[in-house]
């Protein structure tokens, strides 16, 4: 079944997602999330200048040649830019092989090991009372995992707050904003937060909390033992993943779970993290870790050390990427749960989806391949808006991480 096309679909229902669609002989095509948050065109540029040429022609049934064709077959191999568009590639060939044989992804992945997949919310607040509120609407709504996120005293920005009634939306119009940072304030506030969010929500909703990498190591570690008496379910992103012996340190001072890796491209900035048991979960999702065909064998590294999943999910992911993670999720035996934000309605004019939220789990229904499809005719109503992350630097003016 030979590739005879392939082009880049760039839209902004909301937010920008870049959707690749591979064409073949057979009448069949199949979709790929090549959105990267902030980065946007310059993974179209990939796609469009290197790999679309290099796909024309070729068997769209061969999956595991064609992604190694894309990574071993370049000298500058991995990174987020060309990860990305190799993961669009491979959820593509995935669908259309899906597609051609006229089922679930899912099913060419060794079946279903559940019946549906585990989500978890997110609660934010400008305040502990209003963050604490935020989450028991959660709870209201359905959801058995929450990560809470609160704005710090003290300071005017707190990443990963959303600012007022609107949606959390971390990419902003325009050039990247400057945000101000103060570590010693987040730590004084953090486990005041959670104390007050057990007492409220009860032992048996799970909570998740990101730090977004604001933590040295022994900051980390200090955060991670105060927080051992609430039961997160992890503790995301505690340290910057570059310094990945800073994990160590964390894991002699805490048995507060570990999750780290949404900004990881392959399996090579796991080996040691998952081999010597320094985390718990990974956080790399399909639509940025080299598609499916890469996450299985990450997934199946990760079981052996009992490490579970808990790819990333955020609305940077299009339902594309989002679906692909669900197949994943449903398949493999070392699930341990999904990140859910839901995309703004406006995105459904885009996007059909094969799968639903149904409270705490989403589901997945019976369509071939990823199950989802996209109007381009739509699309072409929402033209790409250039939109940045923001930047943090401390109080005194440093640039830090976030």
């Amino acid at each position: 079944m030979k590739i005879t096309g392939a082009k880049v679909i760039v839209c902004c229902p909301s937010r920008n997602f870049v959707t690749l669609k591979i064409e073949t002989e057979a009448g069949i095509h199949g979709l790929g999330d090549a959105t990267l948050n902030g980065r946007e065109l310059a993974v179209v540029a990939f796609l469009e200048e290197y790999c679309i040429p290099a796909l024309l022609g070729r068997d769209a049934r061969q999956i595991e040649d064609v992604w190694h064709y894309f990574y071993r077959g370049v000298y500058w191999r991995r990174g987020a830019v060309s990860m990305a568009a190799l993961s669009a590639i491979d959820l593509a060939l995935w669908d259309i092989k899906g597609k051609a044989l006229d089922t679930p992804v899912y099913n060419l992945l060794g079946g279903r090991s559940r019946d549906a997949v585990l989500v978890y919310a997110h609660a934010t607040g400008d305040s502990l009372a209003s963050a604490v509120e935020s989450a028991a609407r959660c709870a209201e709504a359905g959801y058995r995992a929450i990560r809470i996120q609160a704005a710090v005293p003290g300071l005017t920005d707190t990443y990963g707050v959303a600012k007022g009634k609107v949606p959390y939306e971390p990419a902003k119009r325009g050039l990247a904003v400057e945000e101000r940072w103060d570590t010693a304030r987040y730590l004084s506030f953090l486990p005041t937060l959670f104390a007050e969010a057990r007492q409220q929500l009860g032992p048996d909703v799970h909570l998740l909390h990101d730090v977004h990498h604001r933590c040295t190591p022994i900051e980390a570690a200090r955060l991670a033992k105060q927080l051992e008496p609430y039961h997160l379910w992890w503790l995301e992103d505690p340290v910057a993943g570059e310094l990945q012996e800073g994990l160590r340190l964390i894991r002699q001072h805490s048995t507060t779970p570990i999750a780290i890796g949404e900004v990881f491209n392959t399996i090579y900035d796991y080996t040691t993290l998952i081999t010597e048991q320094l985390i718990d979960f990974v956080r790399m999702p399909p639509a940025h870790g080299g598609g499916i065909t890469h996450l299985m064998k990450v997934a199946a590294l990760a079981g052996v050390y009992h490490v579970r999943t808990g790819f990333h999910g955020a609305t940077d992911i299009s339902p594309v990427g989002m679906a692909a993670s669900l197949h994943v999720d449903v398949t493999i035996n070392n699930f341990g749960i999904q990140e859910h934000m839901p995309h703004q309605e406006i995105v459904s004019e885009v996007f059909d989806v094969g799968y639903q939220f149904e409270r705490g789990v989403m589901v997945l229904d019976e369509r071939p391949g990823l199950g989802v499809e996209i109007d381009e005719e739509q699309a072409a109503k929402f033209p790409y808006r250039a939109a940045a992350l923001p930047v943090n630097r401390l109080t005194d003016g440093t640039l830090w991480h976030w």
